[in-house]
């Protein structure tokens, strides 16, 4: 059987050591191409370049049969430069990351690595965000290999819901020591946020914004659940942002 062409994409550029491990275990499901960010872009949500050219390279990446670029874009533009320009279609699957650091909870909408992944739902096609709870550029992924190569394998073999992707996360634990994957809901946390002001040498402001993540929800069914009790957690996402629960309420109001 012909081999799945499969899409690999990341927030944290293309050399970081997330995307490597993510692109060993694809070789060994399909044909991979990698295109990603030539520096890092955590934090773009879902950016998009429109204001200035897109720049892309081919890159020599050290996973033999792989064929790799970089972009100056965002990992949205990737995901379109890889339809538009560098495959000339869709792939049959896409994958996002590993990120270094969680996309659990309302973190899901600031992440480069998920809107990726949103936006390969956004075309239809297969998608999913990989993410490790660790921050460190010199994070171990090994515990990772098992978990994405089982759901990926998933993916490719059932499909996903139509405009639908996965987010996945993974603890930062062993991998004898996770308990187990759980489908989860996000939970409805948020960042409590300030910004500390500070002065440059010529006395003009400036802020760097800090943050405390604080979760409200207590439910035993949200991702931040799972994680904190040692499970990987797998919440579908979409794009469709509509609050379908309050449009019967609205339905009622004079206009």
């Amino acid at each position: 059987m012909e081999k799945p062409t499969i899409l690999v994409v990341n927030d944290d550029g293309i050399f970081a050591k997330g995307i490597k491990t993510l692109i060993e275990v694809m070789v060994e499901l399909g044909n991979v191409i990698v295109v990603a960010p030539d520096s890092p872009q955590s934090g773009m949500g879902h950016a998009v370049t429109i204001h200035h050219p897109l720049r892309m390279r081919k890159e020599h990446f050290p996973v033999p049969g792989v064929e790799a670029y970089s972009t100056s874009g965002t990992p949205v533009d990737c995901v379109k430069l890889a339809i538009h320009e560098v495959l000339k279609g869709k792939p049959d699957l896409l994958v996002s990351g590993i990120n270094h650091g969680a996309n659990h909870s309302i973190n899901v909408i600031y992440s480069g690595t998920m809107s990726a992944a949103v936006e390969g739902a956004v075309e239809n096609i297969p998608s999913i965000g990989f993410s490790l709870l660790d921050h460190s550029a010199d994070a171990d992924f090994e515990a990772c290999r098992s978990i994405v190569k089982k759901v990926a394998s998933n993916v490719l073999k059932n499909g996903i819901a139509k405009h639908t992707c996965l987010n996945v996360n993974i603890p930062k634990l062993p991998e004898e020591e996770i308990k187990g994957i759980k489908i989860c809901r996000q939970a409805a946390g948020y960042w409590s946020e300030a910004f500390e002001r500070r002065q440059d040498p010529s006395g003009g402001d400036y802020f760097w914004m800090r943050g405390k993540f604080e979760n409200p929800d207590k439910g035993e069914d949200t991702d931040q659940w799972a994680l904190d009790n040692g499970y990987v957690s797998i919440v579908p996402v979409q794009h469709d942002l509509t609050a379908h629960h309050a449009m019967s309420e609205l339905n009622q109001w004079d206009l």
